[in-house]
C-alpha cells in the first residue's frame, strides 16, 4: 500500500475529521496520561485551522490540518525507504504537486526538522470543493511493499470502524475495550459517565473536559 492507495480509501473531509475527533476522545479516556496516547486533536491549532495528529512515540507520525480550504495530510515513517533522511530530502513527487493553498503546511515548522527540511514520507490533500484525495506523481521504489509507510501510518483512517479502533486499543493498551462504548463515541453522541466508566473504570468524566473541548466533542451529560 502507498499514499495512492490510501487516497482511494479515505473518507471525505467531514467524516475524516469526525473520525479523528472520536479517536482522540477515546484515547483521552483510555489514557489520561497524554504523553503515551497515539491520537490527539487540537481544534484551536491555528487561526481557522484544526489539527489531528498521530504519534507512536518511536518516530512515526501523521498530522492532518483541517481548514476552510480543505485538508492536508502529512505522514512520516522513520524506517520507510522513502525517508528524507536517506534521500537528501523528501522523495521526488511527494511534495512537488501540493497546491498553493496548502504550501504553508509544507513549510510549517512543526512539520520540518531543525534545518527546515520537511519531515515527510507520504502526503495527501483535498481541497474543499474537490471530489477526491490527491497525491503527487511519484515513482515508487521497486520491490518494497510499504515504501512510504502509508499502510501503517493511516491504517485506522482507511478502516474507520469501531471494531478497528478496538483492535488497535486492546493491542496497544493491553486492556479489554468495550465495543459499545467505542461505537457511542464514534457516533459523536454526548459523553456520559457510564460510557467513560465502560472504557476506564474510576475515571470521572470531568477529567476529560479539556480533551472534549480540544476535540469540540458534544458536551457532557449526566
Amino acid at each position: 500500500m502507498t499514499a495512492h492507495d490510501v487516497a482511494r480509501l479515505l473518507p471525505g473531509i467531514p467524516k475524516l475529521r469526525d473520525l479523528c475527533r472520536s479517536m482522540a476522545v477515546l484515547e483521552a479516556i483510555l489514557s489520561p496520561e497524554w504523553s503515551i496516547r497515539y491520537h490527539s486533536y487540537d481544534a484551536d491549532w491555528g487561526p481557522g485551522e484544526e489539527m489531528a495528529s498521530m504519534s507512536n512515540g518511536s518516530g512515526d507520525e501523521h498530522s492532518i490540518v483541517f481548514a476552510a480550504a480543505g485538508a492536508y495530510i502529512r505522514g512520516f515513517a522513520h524506517e520507510a525507504v522513502m525517508s528524507p533522511y536517506g534521500n537528501d530530502g523528501p522523495w521526488p513527487g511527494v511534495l512537488d504537486s501540493v497546491p498553493e493553498v496548502f504550501r504553508r503546511c509544507v513549510q510549517e515548522p512543526a512539520f520540518c526538522d531543525e534545518d527546515g527540511m520537511s519531515v515527510v514520507t507520504a502526503c495527501l490533500w483535498r481541497e474543499a470543493g474537490d471530489n477526491c484525495w490527491r497525491v503527487g506523481a511519484i515513482d515508487y521504489p521497486d520491490g518494497v511493499s510499504d515504501p512510504d509507510g502509508a499502510a501503517y501510518l493511516f491504517a485506522r483512517l482507511v478502516d474507520p470502524s469501531p471494531e478497528a479502533f478496538r483492535r488497535f486499543a486492546e493491542d496497544y493498551y493491553e486492556v479489554p475495550v468495550d465495543l459499545d462504548a467505542v461505537r457511542h463515541v464514534y457516533a459523536l453522541r454526548p459523553l456520559t459517565q457510564a460510557v467513560v466508566t465502560a472504557l476506564n473504570a474510576g475515571l470521572p468524566v470531568e477529567d476529560v473536559a479539556d480533551d472534549l473541548a480540544a476535540a469540540r466533542y458534544p458536551s457532557v451529560v449526566g
